[in-house]
């Protein structure tokens, strides 16, 4: 790039308390960017203030033709950033630290996942060295980015093809013609959640890869929960009970969260299965954040539960639930499911976040951990009991109704993980095999305190470079199921009509 001066803008979350227990670090690390351009010869300015509402975006990034750097420090909504900056060409560059209780790579994953939807070109960088400046890999990269106005980087860990044996490609075959004979129905309460524009494909999108999808207002929980009665609102709650759940009521000041506040989710839970029921929906997106974060209790404890056999009036089956009303890990999801079924393996999936990761034995293991949406499978290794879970009062600052998570420690074991996106408006999907590991209580604990830790925790090897994943991944969230069907997901994507892309060693 011929010119010199840089602005520097900070992607920010709608709620005003993210954004001030994150400005401290917004401020070093900005501070730590400033002198990393110095160092360069380049001049930079700052664009005031978080970036919370969307036409913020607008109003402070639209008029800029300067290259742009912004810097992602904690979870930010991907219209932020998208608004100011679609319809341009000029550079952009999105900064993070690599934190785990400062969740900057989460937002970047997501605001790179929104602007690959978009077309809107940008490169990205990172880095947890406590002095960028000192930083090589770091430097080099920026000073790539300053020079020529994007990175890139090494593509070695990544493949579009890959072998599919003659049993993979006839279950695959099989499942593609379970849906060619009923279309998969997705029920979707709400739309897309806290900004995250990527994970919502839309009818015109879905209807050629076989999936359909209903949409009905949050509200509707509301206003059919009052119809749920006492009755069976006791048998779940004893069936939870009996099935082994640990609640942590009233622990660590969370005077609130008591029985009844578990009861609440259960109402919701029922309210959404009878939903599912009577649009013989397959599988569900559910919003709940932010419409529904001061009317009704968190949604993990319902979701934890759908993702589950083991749970009140179950039939049998999961009813695979992507939360935050995700497309992009809700189409892989229901996919799986209905591979691991024809192998003959437990049908649970796992939706997460990628939250941070570290290098642990001599290999990198990346913290999967988001509040909802983790079935029991992963914690107690059985269909047949919820002994395992244990149920934490969401944090408050976000969470003011009370209610808890669906937590634990994922148990060990090779998986496989999934993706889908969009990209050049065309759906892909992203494949990798991996491996869950057990960590000695001490790590386990650092890294999981060092994140959420009333949040389901992972650790898992995904067979790919810690730079591959940061560098090429489009998404915060990743899909995981238990035992090996990426030949079978590879297969049936393609039939499906996905462009497949491999990441990792193992692919």
């Amino acid at each position: 790039m011929s010119v010199t001066k840089i602005g520097i803008f900070w992607p920010g979350d709608y709620r005003s308390k993210p954004n001030e227990l994150a400005q401290p670090n917004a401020e070093e690390s900005t501070v730590q960017l400033e002198r990393a351009l110095k160092k360069l010869g380049r001049k930079s300015y700052r664009i005031e203030g978080f970036i919370t509402r969307p036409h913020e975006a607008i109003e402070k990034l639209g008029p800029v033709d300067d290259p742009l750097i912004g810097v992602f420090v904690h979870w930010c909504y991907g219209p932020h950033t998208t608004d100011g900056v679609v319809g341009k060409d000029s550079p952009l560059l999105l900064a993070s630290n690599f934190s785990g209780q400062w969740p900057g790579l989460v937002g970047l994953l997501n605001t790179g996942a929104c602007l690959a939807s978009l077309g809107r070109p940008f490169s990205r960088i990172w880095s947890e060295a406590p002095d960028w400046t000192a930083d090589d890999e770091f430097m080099d990269r920026l000073t790539e980015w300053c020079n020529t106005g994007r990175i890139n980087y090494p593509c070695q860990d990544i493949a579009y093809s890959a072998p599919v044996s003659p049993d993979a490609h006839a279950r695959a075959k099989l499942v593609f013609e379970q849906i060619k004979k009923r279309r998969i129905l997705a029920l979707m309460i709400g739309d897309t959640s806290m900004g995250m524009i990527n994970g919502y494909f839309g009818p015109r999108r879905l209807a050629p890869i076989g999936f359909s999808e209903h949409k009905v207002d949050q509200a509707w929980i509301i206003a059919r929960g009052h119809s749920i009665s006492d009755g069976r609102l006791d048998k779940a709650l004893a069936f939870v009970k009996d099935k082994g759940v640990h609640f942590h009521w009233q622990e660590d000041g969370a005077h609130d969260f008591d029985e009844n506040a578990t009861r609440e989710q259960l109402r919701d839970y029922l309210t959404v299965l009878d939903l599912v029921n009577e649009f013989r929906a397959d599988c569900v997106g559910w919003q709940y954040q932010l419409g529904l974060v001061p009317l009704r209790p968190p949604s993990d404890f319902a979701e934890g539960l759908l993702n589950s056999v083991c749970r009140p009036e179950s039939n049998g089956d999961v009813i695979i639930t992507a939360t935050e009303a995700d497309q992009g890990n809700l189409v892989p999801m229901e996919l799986m499911k209905r591979l691991l079924k024809a192998k003959g393996l437990h049908q649970a999936v796992m939706f997460h976040d990628v939250r941070w990761g570290a290098q642990y034995d001599g290999r990198f293991l990346w913290v999967l951990l988001n509040s909802g949406s983790c079935g029991a499978y992963a914690m107690t290794g059985s269909g047949d009991t919820l002994k395992g879970v244990h149920s934490y009062r969401q944090p408050a600052e976000y969470f003011p109704m009370p209610g808890g998570t669906f937590a634990g420690e994922a148990l060990p074991g090779p998986i496989t993980w999934a993706r889908a996106y969009l990209k050049d408006d065309l759906l892909w999907m992203d494949l990798g095999r991996g491996e869950v590991v057990t960590l000695p209580e001490q790590i386990r604990e650092q890294w999981w305190r060092g994140t959420t830790r009333q949040w389901p925790f992972m650790a898992a090897d995904l067979g790919v470079a810690q730079e591959t994943l940061m560098a090429h991944y489009l998404s915060n969230h990743i899909a995981v199921a238990y035992g090996d069907i990426l030949e079978e997901m590879a297969a049936l994507s393609q039939m499906l009509g996905f462009r497949v892309r491999f990441l990792g060693r193992n692919a």
